[in-house]
């Protein structure tokens, strides 16, 4: 660690009398407000891939799952998913993590489930979760693709479908920790 001082012009001296030019408040043009787009694909599975979720109850599951995001400030743009796992597509704010989101998605909709459907007592989602950054061009594509879930399913697995969504991202991961 160093000290930096300060030049007049927004110029730093450095040791080794490197100069690197500093941006200061002051130096800065007024912003009167955050400007974002953040939108992430989001997917994560029941406990075990266990298919709790079943065609009379994954509806109102998907609805729910979206009512807390609306609750926590966020937009869900998509849900779908089938028996095993969910995809989400939403468009988050900047003032809380994503993964605080998350934690409250799970928490909310496991104790809604119980709830719900006393017959699914020991209902669990997974432990984590995989997160996407999903830029405007490709809303469209996500979208589609998630509400296309059952039809997607029925050729490929959710295991494939998970490890090419993290090497098309760029995502690395451990094996012993895909699945949850």
């Amino acid at each position: 660690m160093f000290k930096v001082q300060l030049r007049p012009g927004g110029v730093a001296e450095t040791p080794g009398n490197k100069l690197a030019f500093v941006l200061t408040e002051a130096s800065l043009p007024a912003m009167p407000g955050t400007f974002h787009n953040l939108k992430y694909h989001i997917v994560f599975s029941t406990k075990g891939r266990t298919p709790w979720l079943d065609d009379a109850i994954r509806p109102q599951v998907h609805a729910y799952l979206g009512g807390i995001i609306r609750g926590e400030r966020g937009v869900a743009l998509a849900i779908g998913g089938v028996a095993d796992h969910v995809h989400i597509l939403l468009s988050w704010r900047t003032d809380e993590a994503l993964a605080t989101l998350m934690r409250n998605v799970k928490a909310h909709s496991s104790k809604w489930i119980h709830q719900q459907f006393p017959q699914l007592a020991a209902f669990e989602w997974q432990e984590g979760y995989a997160a996407f950054t999903v830029s405007e061009s490709q809303v469209v594509k996500v979208r589609n693709y998630i509400l296309s879930q059952e039809e997607h399913h029925r050729q490929k697995s959710f295991r494939d479908e998970l490890v090419a969504l993290l090497k098309g991202n760029g995502v690395s991961y451990d094996e012993r920790y895909l699945l949850g």
